[in-house]
């Protein structure tokens, strides 16, 4: 998992569009973040586009993926 949405998301709506993998979708409370699409936006963006538009600087980094394993699974996931 690269990253993940923190108990202080608003719920706010705006991380879902930006994402390129669209690995965000509304959980129970808050929104989440499907870690087997999550790239940290290796492949699409120079930075994660969800972390650059929360208001609540809620997406933080989980567990530490290396370049080539996020540039993988962006392949995987987009041919």
């Amino acid at each position: 998992m690269s990253l993940k949405i923190t108990d202080d998301c608003t719920s706010c709506d705006a991380c879902v569009s930006v994402c390129p993998n669209t690995a965000i979708s509304a959980g129970d409370v808050i929104y989440v973040i499907n870690p087997a699409a999550c790239t940290e936006c290796v492949g699409a963006e120079d930075s994660p586009q969800c972390q650059m538009v929360c208001p609540a600087d809620c997406i933080v980094v989980g567990d530490v993926e290396s370049k080539d394993v996020l540039m993988a699974r962006y392949h995987s996931l987009h041919g």
